[in-house]
């Protein structure tokens, strides 16, 4: 299945609990945008998780459903909530909303990219922003939502993987102190979005694929973790954020020859994490 916002790539058969999502690395920027906003592309481009939805890509031959975005973030944010408009960019949008996403400017319609840089001259018509809301992310959680529940109702329990990447510098900038920084961040919200024996075989598989993990800082999970994960319900989400060093080249947002090292690493990771529910006794089994 195809849609103009997001690709939903589909198992041949279900054989996974897991779900995986790649919100961020869409890279459709359509004309009207670019010429929409006061950036050139390749700015705009640095607030987009690039190439996540190619490094999670194997999902589909382990059982698993994959929903990567089309749309950049920097046109609409995935991970945030309908309701997160920045009344700094909209207009008619009272302050009283304000949360400090939005204070930052990375609302469900961004006003900046990566460091802070606006992406707009002025301020949109907020018909303009909640066309984009309608036309984009309300088909896109539609979707989601979907898939969860259909994976619950197969196999007992639905455990998303949000997938993210991070700047390099964001680990520079929040880690200070010394030691080796974490490669791999796994966000459940300290606990709240998924349960501990999802996130320990998550964190178990990225360690021996040889990745150094941590867990919750600098990031501990957005929208998506607050709003899917919901373990008593058997809704669990694990975000993931992959440092971009790994893989990329972030000033050409180009893949370096390292990418495909991190493909066949996360290949391992992927095969692992979407068995988590392989041993479960009482587990619905999946439709033939």
């Amino acid at each position: 299945m195809t849609d103009p916002v997001f690709d939903l790539h589909l198992p041949a058969a279900p054989r996974s609990s897991v779900v995986f999502a790649s919100p961020h690395s869409g890279c459709d920027y359509r004309p009207e945008f670019l010429a929409r906003s006061v950036l050139d592309p390749l700015t705009l481009r640095s607030s987009e998780d690039a190439y996540v939805d190619r490094l999670f890509a194997p999902a589909t031959e382990f059982g698993a459903a994959l929903i990567a975005a089309r749309a950049p973030r920097a046109w609409i944010d995935f991970n945030r909530a309908a309701e997160e408009l920045d009344p700094a960019l909209i207009e008619g949008v009272p302050r009283a909303s304000s949360s400090p996403r939005i204070t930052a400017g990375l609302g469900v319609v961004p006003r900046v990219v990566a460091n802070g840089r606006a992406i707009y001259r002025g301020k949109l018509a907020r018909i303009e922003a909640e066309a984009r809301i309608g036309a984009a992310w309300m088909p896109y959680h539609a979707a989601l939502r979907s898939l969860m529940e259909e994976t619950r109702a197969r196999f007992g329990r639905a455990i998303l993987i949000d997938c993210h990447s991070m700047p390099h510098e964001a680990l520079e900038s929040a880690l200070r102190g010394s030691g080796p920084r974490p490669q791999v961040v796994l966000g459940d919200r300290f606990g709240a979005s998924a349960c501990g024996d999802v996130v320990e075989r998550i964190e178990a598989a990225f360690a021996a694929a040889g990745l150094r993990v941590a867990r919750n800082a600098p990031f501990a999970g957005a929208y998506v973790a607050e709003h899917y994960g919901r373990p008593a319900q058997g809704w669990h989400v694990v975000q993931i954020e992959i440092d971009r060093a790994l893989y990329m080249d972030e000033r050409r947002v180009a893949p370096t020859p390292r990418f495909a090292a991190l493909q066949r690493a996360l290949r391992s990771v992927i095969a692992e994490v979407t068995a988590i529910d392989a041993d479960r006794d009482g587990l619905p089994l999946a439709a033939e």
